[in-house]
């Protein structure tokens, strides 16, 4: 592990002292240097707490925070995967240039080299191999403040390695509660007896919060430290799933749901509760110490809100409401959009900052040299970092960042039916424009470039890339640059994907879950082979609604149909934003025409055709907007259909 030396700054003042008549002034003491408390939240969306706009969610300790900080807008982790974050926060670098770039930190083999990944027949790109360990020749923030004397302490979730040499006292860290270094979530629950922490001494009362117990452990940190600077790293393990909700608290928010509004489920509710009673202890112990006006507090998110179906909720009953909504923002977690990594940001600084808003820009990497300028400490030599000082900024004058970039070499062609813009990308923000360079993409294996104007459509709903190549130009010479400084591991085109056979293979629609597709004498195959066979289609064409789905269906299988549609809003597929058919399986060709009640430009169909076994064939699916024409269509083969 490397160490940085500072050296002795003794005022004048206190080596000599000052001579007045009668006698010698004593030393003068140095000033104290600030406290530095960390929160940093997992999985938290931008849109998800009160001083954010949320309705729904009850968020008054934040709220707290808030009111005496600066609250940014346009605030960005460095991935849309928690690790590559964390790892951006305590280095100041980033993810591309660690390694660091995917949330694999928790696995046992130790893989310390930037590369690619054997290509997979399955794949349409090569995507890069994470590294599993955040390498100790990084220097860290916890390096810096406790070679200046500071206390330092980790609580909660870590995420970027174990073994000797790899965890949090490896890292600068004095101690680390409850010292879960393996855990990516809270695996088992969030409530006490907990089943992601094997170390004994770690343990609450039954049925206590993870976090809220936490909250305790810092505020006897915090106590004992008596005038001791410390810096307090308090990584909760909120709101990452396993999506556990206190029931007493579920049942509070059952009775305050708007089914109007974008946020509606009541088990993410109730954590986000939790959360926010937790980072009200703290906000408690630093007042109890009397040191909350010597401490500098910094309230963030790792990434973006999973803004999707929770699969499986505790209790049951909530699996099919999105866990949140992240809009006007795009998609969520995992995502290359805005709604993967916009976070929320709050800055509290006392004596210093004038509570307000603002839209400047700001990266996850930034932290570094942002919190040693704010508090003063001076390594005798900074390490190269990727952030900058964003004091200026925080201190209400001219912003110093006008670009943000992010490397996020993976992806899933599955999982992007659900999560759109889970795929291998970098991107770039400059001022209001934002270029998406998505890797091997398009058909034929070269990249999608994608670029939106941020300022007019915050959503990301139309792709200006053919309209405005000037831009696209001058942001694709920023992502070049940027890939060759930081040494990335960029993705590729897998030739081996390209040289599958293409017969068969169904154009524009993924199948999910039950469902196996294909072409055929020119029709689309779906082979079912349970209750919830469907296929999804993305990259949809802007157009205005209500829409109209028109198909020709012929079915072997058997029970209810239904077209899902999303929009920008991204709450994923649910039944309220869905058109229902009656299908006839009787093994001959039907015609349907759905209306789709929405208005918004569309960006995802899906087509659920049965609830059975069984195999349907489609053809002539045409999508026409509110005039009637069509917009999209999946093209009917040259023979007649068998």
């Amino acid at each position: 592990m490397r160490r940085l030396c500072f050296p002795l700054r003794p005022t004048i003042l206190a080596l000599f002292g000052l001579v007045f008549l009668g006698g010698v002034a004593p030393a003068a003491e140095p000033a104290r240097k600030p406290n530095v408390v960390f929160i940093l939240a997992d999985d938290l969306g931008w849109a998800d707490l009160t001083p954010y706009g949320s309705t729904f969610h009850d968020t008054p300790n934040l709220k707290r925070l808030a009111d005496r900080s600066v609250r940014f807008t346009n605030s960005y982790a460095a991935s849309p995967l928690c690790s590559p974050t964390r790892s951006s926060i305590l280095t100041g670098l980033y993810p591309a240039r660690t390694g660091i770039t995917a949330p694999v930190c928790h696995l046992p083999a130790i893989q310390l080299e930037k590369r690619l990944v054997a290509g997979s027949p399955k794949s349409r790109v090569i995507q890069a191999d994470s590294l599993t360990r955040l390498k100790s020749e990084y220097v860290t923030l916890a390096e810096v403040f406790k070679e200046a004397g500071y206390a330092t302490a980790h609580f909660g979730k870590w995420h970027l390695g174990h073994g000797d040499g790899y965890e949090p006292k490896d890292q600068g860290f004095d101690s680390d509660t409850p010292h879960t270094p393996k855990a990516p979530g809270p695996g088992g629950g969030y409530f006490a007896p907990w089943k992601f922490i094997t170390d004994p001494q770690f343990k609450g009362k039954p049925g206590e919060h993870i976090d809220e117990w936490m909250a305790g452990e810092a505020a006897t940190f915090i106590a004992a430290q008596k005038g001791k600077p410390f810096y307090l790293n308090f990584w909760m393990y909120s709101v990452h799933s396993p999506w556990n909700g206190d029931p007493k608290l579920i049942e509070q928010f059952k009775k305050t749901v708007d089914p109007k509004a974008p946020q509606q489920n009541p088990v993410y509710a109730a954590m986000v509760k939790n959360m926010d009673n937790a980072v009200g202890k703290l906000l408690d112990a630093l007042e109890a110490a009397k040191v909350a006006d010597d401490t500098i507090i910094v309230f963030t998110s790792d990434n973006g809100g999973w803004a999707y179906p929770p699969k499986a909720t505790d209790p049951k009953g909530y699996e099919d409401i999105p866990a949140t909504s992240n809009a006007p923002l795009r998609s969520g977690k995992a995502s290359n959009y805005e709604g993967g990594t916009r976070v929320p940001c709050l800055v509290a600084w006392p004596g210093k900052v004038k509570a307000g808003t603002s839209d400047a820009l700001f990266s996850s990497v930034d932290w570094f040299p942002t919190l040693l300028a704010m508090t003063g400490v001076q390594p005798k030599s900074m390490p190269k970092v990727d952030g900058v000082d964003q004091t200026p900024t925080i201190l209400g004058q001219k912003p110093v960042r006008d670009t943000v970039y992010v490397h996020f070499p993976h992806g899933s062609e599955t999982q992007e039916v659900g999560i759109p813009g889970f795929w291998p990308a970098t991107w770039v923000r400059k001022g209001d424009w934002k270029l998406i360079r998505f890797y091997a993409k398009n058909d034929n294996g070269t990249d999608r470039l994608e670029l939106y104007n941020l300022k007019d459509d915050i959503g990301e709903t139309k792709n200006l890339a053919a309209e405005k190549p000037v831009v696209v130009k001058d942001l694709a010479g920023l992502i070049d640059a940027f890939l060759k400084d930081t040494e990335a591991v960029v993705p590729k085109a897998n030739p081996g994907f390209a040289k599958q056979p293409a017969a068969g293979a169904p154009i524009g629609w993924t199948p999910g879950k039950d469902a196996a597709v294909a072409t055929k004498d020119g029709v689309l195959v779906i082979t079912s082979t349970g209750g919830d066979p469907y296929i999804v289609t993305r990259d949809l064409p802007a157009g205005e609604g209500p829409y109209t789905v028109e198909f020709k269906m012929k079915s072997g299988s058997r029970g209810s149909g239904q077209v899902f549609w999303t929009t920008a809003d991204d709450k994923g597929f649910h039944r309220d934003r869905s058109a229902a058919f009656e299908p006839k399986h009787d093994g001959e060709w039907h015609e349907y025409a759905l209306k789709l009640s929405v208005e918004k430009p569309l960006t995802g169909l899906r087509l659920d055709p049965s609830t059975a076994a069984g195999e349907i064939r489609l053809d002539a699916i045409k999508l026409k907007n509110k005039e009637g024409k069509t917009i999209q269509s999946w093209p009917n083969p040259p023979a007649e259909k068998k």
